[in-house]
């Protein structure tokens, strides 16, 4: 959700129930389930939840906790704004969060509970749950009921105003009133699909039909306007009700809520993502997805996979995560946009959610499994506290080094704090009551004569078609097998096993086991291995799948790196320890815990530290993120740019041409390039910081005049990521600042003045060791020998500056500048001071 006061809110309430225990195995709910999520004219159907029960291990514990929650939770407190909204009595203590009777977005929460409940009542067949979300139901139904009495439009159903939607309708930009619409028509939804709620289908269509209204009137251009504001998935969710109904109205409906603005742009296979925010647009893809299976239009699902692929492979973190502040950033800025705030949960939630879509579509290529496993895996089931009974979870999932998920918080706490019972509602909070309860929805999915096993997760599975059982029993990702049996039935069909991408190096080649007697594997990585034969009672398959530590490299920075073991991601503890950059490890002592799984110790920072998997790292402080050693080689001049001549090429040949741009020129003798102070500047080529742990950058320049903060040069990513060097900072000093995204402050060098004007200056940097030195015409004039962080950290910088900066809000250099070097280690001072006299 888009951020606002509420975002962070979090402390652990006092107040709880202890924790019911699922009654698993399940009995069927009233309604077959086959059809939730089951895509129209998809190449796979999945099972109904009723057809998998979860056994002992982490997700099914994961499960517990939130059910617990479900059964706890106060109905009549969540539908306390719902009722004084509509005139109806109430005497219920209001919530706290985003359901505080004063925020816009009350009655989200509502919406989340009626879908946890349905998938609860689905997946174990408790009538607790069911009974809970008929309650709720029937309450809705009469604020519905109430709504003309109220000055509503018949059907309107929400815990705020409908004067909201005048006020969006007239330019206004209230906080996503549809966003709340959505998530308590897909509650309803899910009431009807998975408990067989007749009056939620009810209440829910009476809601579409006043969104028909409503939008109805609306002009083409208004619309498009007004998606501008977060709106959930309201394409899905009418899209969804289209395919139960087979009403057109409600297609109709779906098809106002495309946002060309978004879908225009990933259409043409451009990634034009940057700046957006993340969860505002990915449930507009998912309903893209549901679209396209009401319509067969292929440029929904053109549009869906291209929007995948581009955020999987180029705006993703490790542990399967997007987003930092809850924005996309440029494509493949991942070292260089780390913070506490990254990976917002709910954006996962809403990408698992894409991926079995496109995957029931499009199941030849496991590569979507893959990324639903590394998520699952490591981000969905590490938000959850395992000491909380009711399944408390965190907004954000920190990747800066030293981010930590808390026990403790309230207002204005840390954005790693977990949730509670009742104060600190918000997006998170809510889609977490469906992350965990419909683990079982894509461990297998089948068509007529194929079983695919897609997770390795502990269940039973019923195929009621084929009257066959099967168990699953794994600790993976712990233990490298998985055993698959037969428990009762007979009948002839394929098993497709899915086979890791992460698999095929050496000494990690699968292998597959049937009855004890090996299978030859034609499948590879990211594929599924076919096993056809009449399958009996008593039947074994067993997969082994051997892991080794693979590090991974961030794509700006190849050496800053995380590592995985299998589809696990290991984090460094560091316990109470804060840490103010990334910890330097030597990859090659990384030696595994013979005695408990995915653990290891490594040497970082020259101590040790201990790793092990990242969903398991609470209540302390972490690392996934580290800097391994730069690449040894023979030291020189890396970059030159004389700047003379009339020429932008790189004396060394190793860079393309620098660039003039916005109106930077040649001085008359073409031996400088002049920067008129209103925006020109000269472009150097990106990567040139790449990989450098030590390095010297040196340059003429002459100011013509001088306002604060205007740089001379600024080698960087972002406004938090760069290398820059300031003419006058407001304290009226010359200031070399350096510092990466998530650090709190940045390594700085003052001068004791400003940089002159109205005459050529020599000035240089040199950076490494744990050391900075500014020097002024070759005499040092500023030094800090207590770095936090190396330039290492910096990476391949792609924006890289001469009389510009990463802050467009900053002024611009007035004067001109002449002779860049880059060099690849530190110069002496009489080194520097002789460059200063013959450059």
């Amino acid at each position: 959700m888009t951020a606002a006061p509420f975002t962070r809110r979090a402390f652990i309430g006092t107040a709880g129930a202890t924790a019911t225990a699922l009654a698993l195995p399940a009995a069927p709910p009233a309604l077959a389930a086959a059809r939730h999520g089951h895509p129209a004219g998809g190449a796979l159907a999945p099972f109904p939840l009723s057809d998998v029960t979860l056994l002992d291990g982490p997700f099914r514990a994961n499960m517990e906790r939130t059910c617990a929650y479900l059964k706890f939770v106060d109905a009549d407190r969540l539908l306390h704004t719902f009722r004084t909204n509509a005139g109806l009595p109430s005497s219920a203590e209001p919530c706290g969060g985003w359901e505080a009777p004063d925020v816009l977005l009350r009655g989200h929460s509502t919406g989340h509970l009626l879908s946890g409940l349905a998938q609860a009542h689905a997946n174990t067949g408790d009538d607790a749950f069911a009974a809970k979300g008929r309650y709720i139901v029937a309450e809705l139904a009469k604020c519905q009921a109430a709504a003309s009495s109220a000055g509503f439009t018949a059907g309107y159903l929400s815990a705020f105003p409908e004067s909201v939607f005048a006020d969006l309708e007239s330019g206004g930009k209230p906080w996503a009133p549809y966003y709340t619409i959505h998530k308590i028509m897909a509650g309803l939804l899910d009431q009807y699909t998975l408990s067989g709620n007749r009056q939620a289908l009810d209440v829910v269509t009476r809601m579409a039909a006043w969104a028909e209204a409503r939008t109805g009137k609306l002009s083409h251009e208004r619309m498009q306007q007004i998606l501008r504001v977060e709106f959930g998935g309201m394409n899905e969710v009418l899209a969804a009700l289209h395919q139960v109904t087979g009403d057109p109205a409600h297609l109709r409906t779906a098809r106002r809520f495309d946002h060309e603005e978004i879908y225009g742009p990933l259409a043409e296979r451009r990634d034009a993502l940057d700046g957006y925010h993340a969860n505002t647009q990915i449930p507009k893809i998912v309903g893209a997805m549901r679209e396209y299976e009401s319509t067969g239009d292929a440029r929904y699902r053109d549009i869906a996979a291209f929007f995948w692929h581009t955020v999987v492979h180029h705006h993703t973190y490790v542990i399967g995560g997007n987003s930092n502040n809850e924005m996309f950033c440029p494509p493949d800025q991942i070292a260089s946009r780390l913070g506490s705030d990254t990976c917002e949960n709910c954006n996962s939630y809403n990408m698992l959610k894409l991926t079995r879509l496109l995957f029931l579509h499009d199941p030849d290529d496991s590569a979507y499994m893959d990324y639903y496993e590394r998520t699952l895996l490591n981000q969905m089931l590490g938000q959850q506290d395992p000491e909380s009974e009711h399944g408390f979870v965190t907004y954000y999932t920190g990747l800066w080094p030293g981010s930590q998920r808390e026990p403790k918080g309230g207002l204005g706490a840390a954005p790693g704090s977990y949730s509670s019972d009742y104060d600190n509602f918000s997006c998170d909070h809510g889609t977490a009551m469906e992350t965990h309860t419909k683990f079982a929805d894509s461990i297998y999915f089948h068509t007529k004569d194929e079983l695919y096993v897609n997770l390795f997760i502990p269940s039973e599975l019923t195929w009621r078609e084929r009257g066959i059982g099967l168990e699953q029993e794994t600790d993976y990702p712990y233990a490298e097998r998985t055993r698959l049996t037969v428990t009762h039935g007979s009948s002839r069909f394929v098993l497709k096993l899915r086979i890791p991408g992460w698999l095929g190096a050496r000494g990690q080649e699968p292998h597959v086991r049937v009855n004890g007697r090996a299978v030859p594997l034609r499948a590879r990585p990211s594929r599924y291995a076919e096993i056809e034969r009449h399958w009996r009672r008593g039947d074994v398959v067993e997969l082994s799948a051997p892991m080794a530590p693979v590090w991974r490299k961030a794509p700006d920075n190849p050496n800053v790196q995380a590592v995985t073991v299998g589809p696990v991601v290991l984090a460094g503890r560091y316990g109470d320890r804060a840490l103010a950059t990334f910890p330097a490890i030597d990859p090659r002592s990384l030696r595994p815990d013979r005695r408990r799984p995915l653990h290891y110790t490594a040497k970082a920072d020259g101590a040790d530290v201990e790793l092990k998997p990242f969903a398991d790292v609470q209540h302390e402080r972490y690392t996934v993120y580290w800097l391994t050693p730069a690449h040894r080689h023979r030291r020189g001049l890396l970059a030159h740019f004389p700047l003379r001549g009339r020429s932008l090429a790189d004396a060394t040949g190793r860079w393309p041409d620098a660039t003039l741009a916005a109106g930077a020129s040649w001085a008359g003798d073409g031996d400088a390039v002049v920067l008129d102070g209103a925006g020109g500047h000269v472009r150097l080529p990106p990567g040139l910081l790449r990989g450098l742990d030590e390095l010297t950058v040196a340059l003429r320049v002459r100011l013509d005049s001088l306002v604060n903060n205007v740089r001379v040069f600024d080698l960087g990513f972002n406004r938090e990521t760069y290398f820059a060097l300031t003419a006058r900072t407001g304290s009226g000093r010359a200031r070399f600042g350096m510092r990466v995204t998530g650090m709190e402050g940045e390594d700085v060098a003052d001068a004791p003045s400003a940089l002159p004007t109205g005459a050529w200056t020599h000035v240089a940097v040199t950076a490494g060791n744990g050391s900075a030195v500014l020097y002024i015409d070759g005499a040092e004039a500023a030094r800090n020998d207590d770095l936090v962080m190396s330039p290492l950290a910096l990476g391949a910088t792609t924006a890289n500056y001469l009389g510009d900066q990463q802050d467009t809000r900053r002024p611009h250099l007035h004067g001109a500048v002449s002779g860049f070097r880059l060099y690849d280690h530190v110069l002496t001072a009489s080194e520097i001071s002789a460059l200063a006299d013959t450059q």
